[in-house]
């Protein structure tokens, strides 16, 4: 029999124009952004930050200088006159996060800035110009006082136990004095508000502001209403939901007070005067309207007999209302919302609709989504229709409800008059693929009713599939599991009476989600969250904004804050976060070292390897000892892994003198460590678990020499023991793949990836799960703790599919994707990835395809970047020189190629 062999060749094409054809390759300049934002309203920064893409369809372009511009008004910018800087020529190619450099920006003014850059092909041509205002930088100049109805004056209303509160809706006329130039509302509506000028929406912001420590710091939004103010008589109308201000539920969640209203118009006309329309006790208020209860746990109820009809118009009369009260200030600094808000993203169609026997109907919307069903229905004057929701049905087609527990998570709709009425709700949202609808007397069509898929405002930015549906599931199911739980915040779940920000789900998981989504923004406000929910002595409440206040004094959980704060800078180049709190976590690591440390070694920890599968699928907690990790285990190899990391930090900060002393505890504690939990002969940690020996191994603490025989433990304790399964929990399953694949079992990792028998994702999938569930056995475990929209359970797998699978990853030491590492695994049973991410420099891409003797690899590497390809010379790749390939050569058994921006195309076969 003839031994095949490869024939080393490649096909090298360009995708596009040659660089010699500059003519037909322009570089464009594209996506400018202000403080990681486009065309921002309302920014606090005194100095901001400029960020810039270069496009073209040339390879190997290059930025070798930039020149930014601002002026005050587009004109002066566009003739270059009256300029408040100019950088001047600045030979550089940073393209990220270059800080304005003028003078002082002047408090609620409107700016404006373009750049030309300069590339290897030549000089380039002035930007489309962008413009950013910067918020009202002094408290002071507000002159507004914080209003609403301080009085609960609707019968049922209860801020104990379950709380019931109606909308307040205040409203306000003014007249305008000439022709206005510029308009511009500040506002800050607590817990969730909708803002109107005569009678429009002022947004499509949905549950603003964003949610905070109200106590610590509150948050405005600023929108520019020009177009929206009439000549002579207007109104400004606000409706206050109650949100995260008004607690959902006493005794357990912190309650901060009544909704409160703080909002500054400012009105500048064309003869350069101004003047304000403030909050104060000439507004109008009332509860009386059609709102008559909103509750994020318990829904929304809504009496039509009740309207206002056109309440946020000039004709109006609101002489039945009450004069605005005066309100207790939250406490909280007034800071501009750093964060965009909650928004309608999609809108989809049920999937079915069944009337059952009783007479009630239930919806299929065909995915587990958060948001809005709005609907379009007929009805009966006074009677209510009820849309109770839930995730999962029973065996008998009735809503399963267990797991919600508290959450009543039902909207009521009674209808003024007989007929056709349409509603959506504006202050609650719901995580459901179900609706039960009783209240009809007809079956209504999937056509009468929309779910409206909210979360925070952001861009998806990573695509993937691959050539096992299964695989390609799993990324649609994190998909809508992510973004179901953005709420201002990094939520657990969207369904039940929690819906908070526990740090313990995302300190490796933000890292994944950052490939599919622009998340920036969300985390380092949220960031901002677990530092002001620090205690004075330094703890970190596992759930941040501490609206639980949980000072467990443990390691794992408390880690988030610095990972997230890493991820932010490795992902997208921005060290302000690590800058910004970096004395909290040098505080939290003095209070960790002082309550926390025995013997060397961090000895507290709460939550365990949280979630993992337990020795009987009805549990939800393992009581096995055999199967958990000691808790000085987790906690001791994280925190040794935050030592390294705040040294990092440490120099970023220019804390030079922090740097020995983090270095110096590390290399204590390790010693302890391997002293107390390590048995050489056997080369395992404390009882043997994959997550002890997994952490141990990926964190850096195992002896040298022993690294294999360690891993070498974790792989027969998953292939043998565990027949190829999982075994580990929300800290084991941030380390499983990538600790897997890095030391060559990729075949391992994807046979865990692709199993649909219990415990698995697969396993999920094959129950029905289009998202995520908080355990693996979400199916059979007490209903107390089974939430089948959970995101902590992917732990780093979303990181392998585009790092390790797509071989799309930011290279070490670099930061932003500036210098991009292609290293993906090839493992066997995979034989096609087709990926994409839009990096903070452009799109890369990356797909391969592997067949019988073939082989062929096309990537995308954004302007002013650079990649490095690793791929196996078994796949008998031979790459030759040409435009934007910088280097080839031969390490051991893989052909390395460095290449410039561009498209590439590899092929290999026989």
């Amino acid at each position: 029999m003839i031994k095949k062999q490869f024939l080393l060749f490649v096909v090298l094409t360009l995708l596009g124009w040659s660089l010699t054809c500059t003519a037909a390759a322009p570089v464009r300049t594209e996506r400018l952004l202000t403080d990681m934002k486009t065309n921002p309203s309302g920014i606090e920064s005194p100095r901001p930050l400029f960020s810039w893409n270069t496009a073209s369809d040339a390879r190997d372009v290059r930025q070798t200088s930039y020149r930014i511009q601002v002026a005050a008004s587009a004109s002066d910018l566009k003739r270059g006159k009256n300029l408040i800087w100019d950088s001047g020529k600045v030979i550089s190619d940073r393209s990220l996060l270059v800080e304005y450099g003028g003078p002082a920006l002047a408090s609620r003014t409107e700016y404006f800035w373009r750049v030309k850059v300069d590339t290897n092909l030549g000089e380039g041509r002035w930007s489309e110009i962008n413009r950013w205002s910067m918020g009202i930088l002094d408290e002071s100049e507000w002159q507004a006082e914080w209003i609403g109805e301080n009085a609960m004056s609707n019968e049922g209303e209860t801020d104990q136990g379950n709380t019931r509160l109606a909308a307040r809706y205040l409203r306000k006329t003014f007249d305008t004095k000439g022709k206005v130039k510029r308009a511009v509302l500040y506002i800050s509506g607590l817990g969730s508000s909708e803002s109107y000028i005569n009678g429009e929406r002022v947004s499509g912001d949905v549950l603003s502001p964003t949610p905070s420590l109200y106590s610590s710091r509150v948050y405005y939004n600023t929108y520019d209403v020009t177009d929206m103010i009439c000549k002579g008589r207007n109104v400004l109308g606000v409706m206050l939901g109650n949100g995260r201000y008004f607690t959902m539920r006493s005794g357990g969640i912190m309650h901060f007070g009544l909704p409160s209203l703080l909002s500054r118009l400012e009105i500048e006309y064309a003869d350069g005067t101004k003047e304000a329309v403030v909050s104060d006790t000439s507004w109008r208020v009332t509860s009386r309207g059609p709102i008559v209860a909103n509750n994020e746990f318990d829904g929304e109820e809504y009496d039509a007999r009740l309207e206002l009809t056109g309440w946020n118009t000039v004709q109006y009369d609101d002489s039945a209302w009450k004069r605005a009260d005066v309100m207790k200030n939250p406490g909280g600094r007034l800071h501009a919302q750093p964060n965009p808000n909650i928004t309608i993203h999609d809108e989809i169609k049920p999937l079915s609709v069944t009337a059952r026997a009783d007479g009630k109907i239930i919806v299929d919307m065909g995915q587990n989504m958060v948001g809005w069903l709005g609907v379009r229905f007929n009805g009966h004057a006074g009677k209510p229709v009820s849309m109770r929701f839930a995730e999962i049905l029973n065996p008998d087609s009735t809503l399963y409800t267990a797991n919600l527990r508290s959450a009543r998570a039902m909207d009521i709709y009674t209808p003024a008059r007989d007929g056709a009425f349409e509603w959506r709700p504006s202050f609650t949202y719901h995580g459901f693929r179900y609706v039960e609808i009783d209240g009809l007397d007809y079956t209504p069509s999937a056509d009468d009713m929309t779910g409206y898929v909210l979360y925070d405002d952001m861009a998806t930015t990573g695509h993937f599939e691959s050539s096992i549906p299964l695989l390609d599931q799993i990324h649609r199911n994190a998909y809508w599991g992510i973004r179901g739980n953005y709420r201002g915040m990094p939520t657990d779940c969207p369904q039940r009476d929690e819906r908070m920000g526990w740090l313990g789900d995302r300190a490796t998981g933000a890292s994944g989600e950052a490939y599919i989504f622009g998340n920036a923004l969300l985390y380092d406000k949220w960031l901002q969250d677990i530092e002001d929910s620090q205690s004075p002595e330094g703890a970190i409440s596992s759930v941040s904004p501490r609206y639980w206040t949980l000072y467990n004094n443990e390691v794992t959980w408390s880690s988030a804050f610095f990972y997230c704060a890493d991820m932010l800078y490795r992902h997208y180049g921005d060290d302000r976060a690590i800058r910004r709190h970096y004395d909290a976590m040098k505080k939290w690591i003095e209070y960790t070292c002082e309550r926390s440390m025995q013997n060397g070694v961090i000895v507290n920890d709460t939550y365990g390897d949280w979630c993992m599968p337990p020795e009987s699928q009805t549990l939800i907690h393992s009581q096995d000892p055999a199967r958990k990790t000691a808790g000085p285990i987790l906690s001791t190899t994280v925190f040794y892994d935050l030592l390294h990391k705040m040294a990092r930090f440490a120099r970023i900060c220019g804390k030079d003198e922090d740097v020995e002393g983090y270095l110096q505890l590390a290399d204590r504690i390790k010693k302890a460590y391997n002293e107390q939990f390590f048995d050489p002969a056997t080369a395992r940690y404390g009882n043997n678990t994959v997550t002890g020996n997994l952490l141990s191994l990926r964190l850096g603490l195992v002896p040298e020499g022993y690294e294999e025989r360690v891993f070498d433990n974790i792989v027969h304790k998953t292939e043998v023991e565990l027949d190829g399964h999982v075994s580990a929990g929300v800290l084991g399953i941030q380390h499983l793949m990538r600790g897997l694949s890095e030391r060559g079992r990729e075949d391992l990792a994807l046979r865990i990836a692709t199993n649909e028998d219990y415990p698995s994702w697969g396993y999920m999938i094959a129950k029905g799960a289009t998202t995520i569930w908080e355990l693996w056995n979400g199916d059979t475990a007490d209903p107390a703790m089974n939430s089948a929209n959970h995101v902590m359970l992917l732990g780093d797998l979303m990181i392998w599919y585009y790092e390790d699978l797509a071989g799309i990853k930011c290279a070490d030491g670099s930061q932003a994707f500036k210098k991009i590492d292609m290293s993906p695994v090839f493992p066997e049973g995979l034989g096609h990835v087709k990926t994409s991410f839009d990096s903070a420099y452009g799109t890369i891409a990356s797909e391969w395809s592997r067949g019988e003797g073939t082989f062929e690899w096309n990537i995308t590497v954004p302007c002013n970047t650079t990649a490095t390809l690793r791929i196996p010379a078994a796949f008998g790749v031979k790459a030759a020189t040409g435009d934007g390939v910088r280097r080839v050569e031969q390490q051991g058994d893989e052909l390395v190629i460095e290449v410039g921006s561009g498209s590439y195309r590899f092929t290999g076969g026989n």
